[in-house]
């Protein structure tokens, strides 16, 4: 197996308590940091009674040649940002793991295909940085065919 670029990463997911009559919990992705190996295990970063804040470190993250067109996508939507998929625990439902990371814009389209959960959180300058380099050596898109109007074609090459 090829040896690809990749990044540890650990996600922070909020749960807010009873944001409206509705709903019992509210859930988002605060941030999702670059792990360098000091972030430790799972736990509260944060606990007011109303906003709680938990860290989930060990996500690696991956970069493979054919999401190049989802990272070009990314970057070039003019804000790029990280992709988190989540899932609230079927065993207390007061609690949302993210499951994976992605900074491809196709993956987390599928994600959201599937009808999973996904949020995206800015990417930081050093990690926007990095993608953009990989993107810049490993993609090309595909250059755009203008199709000339049938009225410009000769009678015979209508369609």
């Amino acid at each position: 197996m090829p040896n690809r670029p990749s990044v540890k990463v650990a996600v922070v997911m909020e749960r807010e308590a009873q944001p409206n009559r509705w709903e019992d919990w509210r859930f988002s992705v605060a941030d999702v940091l670059v792990d360098e190996g000091g972030l430790g295990g799972s736990r509260v970063l944060r606990d007011d009674g109303k906003r709680r804040q938990l860290l989930y470190p060990g996500f690696e993250l991956e970069l493979f040649m054919d999401e190049g067109e989802g990272y070009y996508l990314n970057l070039s939507s003019g804000a790029p940002v990280w992709f988190v998929m989540w899932r609230v625990d079927d065993e207390d439902p007061s609690l949302a793991v993210p499951q994976a990371v992605s900074l491809s814009y196709n993956e987390a389209g599928r994600w959201l295909d599937a009808q999973e959960r996904v949020d995206n959180t800015p990417l930081s300058a050093d990690v926007r940085a990095w993608l953009q380099a990989y993107a810049d050596e490993n993609y090309r898109p595909e250059p755009k065919k203008r199709k000339r109007p049938a009225s410009f074609l000769p009678p015979d090459q209508r369609g």
